[in-house]
């Protein structure tokens, strides 16, 4: 193990409680982004390249088990244990809509096009919310074979992934039929599921073994055992060669997607980490943590020593400093949305 190459992290605290979903922006002219989800029911926005926190999103009263940004990074999307997803203004923090189910919801993504929001949970019911008009009844997919803990688009939001919380798979729904078209077989429930960037690989962790799947043909391209259970695995989006996954045992492993060899580990975490996830241009990856917080690690060579990230609305390089600092102009305190003038908030209520 001491011949591996590790790394040293941006270290982003902030959460109270563990961090259990993280998602980046493609990058956009004002830089790219990443947003955060946690058990202590406030999704965080954060500039992907720094880590430097810009906005809380206040609102929801439960866990936030998903969150998720648009293509051009504009507006955000949180799925909760409150009973609803909510829909955000990315540059105000403003709550624009909220959409009420009638169970834990546990997974949101955008559609590519950024005018679908699709949603899954408890109810074991997909939905898809046309944010054009977020007043309408949404369009109900067939029902889930069980509880759903995971859900994103496909084939340019022609076809929708599913998994579930406790049987194993990863379900492919054909949108204009609502039915299941397909199944990639797991053993295990996959607790991640993560298309590459270039649309040709499905990657599924489901605890002992990380897959990759032949995203138009379905096939199974590679699978490695995993040296502990993992949650999360990520591919590297540029070059492909090479992916992350972390789990249980606290560490960040790195392989080759080739060979399925550890060339890397990277420790830091002082809980088992829940979701891993590469920045757009692959240069760095992300961890979130039951520790609270989330480390960013650099794929290249890095000074030694960990870094804190700004915390607040200090300096902001590179090309996010734009949008960070009309964000931060227009949030004077540390969370935004619907609390109270006082900043009282109601106890999270958990999954």
């Amino acid at each position: 193990m001491d011949k591996k190459k590790s790394s040293v992290p941006l270290v982003c605290h902030g959460h109270s409680r563990p961090v259990v979903d993280l998602f980046y922006s493609p990058v956009t002219p004002d830089g790219f982004f990443l947003i955060s989800a946690s058990k202590d029911s406030s999704p965080m926005l954060r500039n992907g390249e720094t880590g430097d926190w810009i906005g809380t999103f206040g609102g929801h009263k439960g866990a936030v088990w998903s969150c998720c940004l648009d293509t051009n990074a504009l507006r955000a999307a949180s799925a909760s244990a409150d009973f609803s997803a909510k829909l955000w203004d990315a540059l105000t923090g403003d709550e624009l809509h909220s959409f009420e189910h009638k169970h834990i919801v546990r997974a949101c993504a955008f559609s590519e096009d950024t005018h679908l929001l699709l949603t899954g949970g408890f109810e074991k019911i997909l939905r898809i919310f046309d944010l054009n008009r977020p007043d309408a009844p949404p369009t109900v997919v067939d029902n889930s074979p069980s509880s759903i803990r995971t859900v994103t688009w496909l084939h340019s939001d022609q076809t929708i992934l599913s998994s579930c919380t406790d049987i194993g798979g990863v379900r492919l729904w054909d949108v204009r039929s609502g039915k299941i078209v397909q199944t990639l077989e797991t053993k295990s429930p996959v607790t991640s599921a993560e298309v590459s960037q270039d649309g040709r690989y499905i990657t599924t962790a489901d605890g002992s073994t990380v897959k990759f799947w032949d995203a138009n043909h379905f096939g199974l391209v590679k699978s490695y055992n995993m040296p502990c259970n993992v949650e999360s695995a990520s591919l590297e989006p540029k070059l492909g060669n090479k992916f992350v996954a972390g789990g249980e045992d606290m560490w960040v492993h790195i392989f080759d997607f080739h060979t399925g060899e550890e060339i890397g580990c990277n420790k830091g975490h002082h809980g088992p980490v829940h979701c891993v996830r590469f920045s757009p241009g692959g240069e760095s990856y992300a961890s979130g943590s039951e520790d609270g917080t989330i480390r960013i690690w650099q794929t290249g060579p890095t000074l030694n020593g960990e870094n804190e990230t700004n915390p607040g609305n200090g300096l902001v390089f590179g090309k996010a400093k734009t949008v960070a600092d009309e964000i931060g102009r227009k949030m004077e305190d540390l969370y935004v949305g619907k609390e109270g003038k006082n900043g009282d908030k109601e106890k999270p209520t958990d999954v």
